[in-house]
C-alpha cells in the first residue's frame, strides 16, 4: 500500500522562546507573554512557567498566583511573524507543499521532496536541526502517513521531540491513545465520552458510526475514521481565509448599553479597516460576548446582503441589533469581539476544512519507513 509521508512541525513554546532567545535574562526563568495588569491575559508561557500549571489564555492574575515570580513582556506580533517567516524559509528548502496552521505550526508533504531524501524522519530531523542552528529556536516533529497522526506524533517528547507513528504501528497507538488526545474533542466532548464508557482508542473504534454520528452530528464520522487511523485531508499550500475578526477586553467590565454600544462602534471601525486589507466579503456577523465570570457566547446574523468594508453602515446597523439584547441587561461584559465569516468564495473541498487541535509523552514506534 502507499503511503503518503507527512510531517508536522511545532515550534516549542514559540513566542515565549522568541524572548528568551532575544533576552538572556529570561533564559531559564519562568516567563509568561502578555500582559500583567488585572485585566490582561497570557498570549503564551515559557516551559518553565508551565510547571506551575500556566497556560496560554490563562487570566494574569491567576497566573501571579501561581507563579510570583513570573515575568511578563508584552508581545511583538509584528516579529513574531517575521521569525515564523524565516522558519518557513526553511520548510520551503525541502517541499512546496507546506500547510500554516499558524505562525508556530505547520504541515508538511514530502512524499516527493526537493533534496529526495527517502525517509520523512531524515526530513524533520534536518528541519529541527536547521531551525536550531540558523534561528536559534527549538521544534517538535511528528511523522507519519496523514495529518492526525503526524499532530498527534509532535506532541510527544515535548520540548524538542522527534516522533515517528509507522502504519504498522498506528492501530495499536490510537487504541490505547486517551480520547482527550483525540483531534476535535475538547473537555466537553471528552467528558459525555466518557459518560458513555468511552476512555481511549480502543473504546471509540468499538462504537458504530451510527451510534457516534447519532451523539456527536458530522464529527461522529470524523471519531469514527480517527479510532481506524483514517484522515484523508491533503496537506494544501493555499488555503481561503474563513473569517476576519477583532476584539477587545476592556480594564473596566461593560455595565450599559450606552458603554456597550460605544465599544461596539470601535469595533466596527476595527473591523472594517481589517476587512480592507484582507479584502474580505462574508455573509454573516457574529458578535462575541465574554462576561466577567470567563462565560462566554456568541451571537450572528446572516443577512440577505454580502458584507465587506464597502458595507460600513450596514455592519454598524446590525451589530447594534446584535447587541441590542434584553438579556444583557445587568451583566457585566469583559470582552467584545467583532467578526465576519462565511467567505463569498467556498472551499473547493469542504472535507479538507481544519479542526481545532489539542494533544497533549513519547510512544515510539516501528515498522515501515517513513
Amino acid at each position: 500500500m502507499f503511503y503518503r509521508k507527512i510531517i508536522h512541525i511545532d515550534m516549542d513554546a514559540f513566542y515565549a522562546s522568541v524572548e528568551q532567545r532575544d533576552n538572556p535574562q529570561y533564559r531559564g526563568k519562568p516567563l509568561a507573554v502578555g500582559r500583567s495588569e488585572e485585566r490582561g491575559v497570557v498570549a503564551a508561557a515559557s516551559y518553565e512557567a508551565r510547571r506551575y500549571g500556566i497556560h496560554s489564555a490563562m487570566p494574569s492574575l491567576k497566573a501571579k498566583k501561581l507563579c510570583p515570580e513570573l515575568i511578563f513582556v508584552p508581545g511583538r506580533m509584528d516579529y513574531y511573524k517575521s521569525v515564523s517567516a524565516q522558519i518557513h524559509e526553511i520548510f520551503h528548502e525541502y517541499t512546496d507543499i507546506v500547510e500554516p496552521i499558524a505562525l508556530d505550526e505547520a504541515f508538511l508533504d514530502v512524499t516527493e521532496n526537493k533534496r529526495e531524501i527517502s525517509l520523512a524522519v531524515d526530513i524533520a530531523r534536518a528541519i529541527k536541526r536547521e531551525i536550531r542552528d540558523h534561528i536559534g529556536l527549538i521544534a517538535s516533529a511528528g511523522v507519519s502517513y496523514n495529518k492526525f497522526l503526524a499532530k498527534i506524533a509532535s506532541d510527544y517528547r515535548k520540548p524538542d521531540g522527534l516522533c515517528t507513528i509507522h502504519p504498522d504501528k498506528a492501530q495499536e497507538f490510537i487504541e490505547k491513545l486517551p480520547i482527550e488526545s483525540f483531534w476535535g474533542i475538547g473537555h466537553v466532548t471528552a467528558r459525555k465520552m466518557h459518560k458513555m464508557g468511552i476512555h481511549n482508542g480502543a473504546d471509540l473504534k468499538s462504537q458504530t458510526l451510527p451510534f457516534l454520528v447519532h451523539y456527536f452530528g458530522k464529527s461522529g464520522i470524523i471519531y469514527y475514521n480517527f479510532a481506524r487511523g483514517v484522515d484523508t485531508r491533503q496537506v494544501t499550500p493555499v488555503r481561503l481565509r474563513k473569517s476576519v475578526g477583532c476584539e477587545r477586553t476592556y480594564e473596566k467590565d461593560l455595565l450599559t448599553f450606552e458603554e456597550r454600544a460605544e465599544q461596539a462602534d470601535i469595533l466596527v471601525d476595527m473591523l472594517i479597516s481589517r476587512l480592507e486589507k484582507a479584502c474580505f466579503k462574508g455573509h454573516t456577523l457574529t458578535l462575541k460576548i465574554k462576561f466577567s465570570d470567563f462565560v462566554q457566547k456568541t451571537k450572528s446574523i446572516t443577512p440577505s446582503l454580502i458584507l465587506d468594508s464597502g458595507t460600513k453602515k450596514e455592519i454598524y446597523d446590525l451589530t447594534r441589533q446584535l447587541l441590542d439584547d434584553p438579556a444583557l441587561e445587568g451583566t457585566k461584559i469583559r470582552l467584545l469581539g467583532l467578526s465576519l465569516s462565511n467567505p463569498v468564495q467556498e472551499f473547493v473541498n469542504t472535507s479538507q476544512s481544519q479542526l481545532t487541535l489539542d494533544f497533549g509523552d513519547d510512544f515510539s514506534l516501528s515498522g515501515k519507513t517513513l
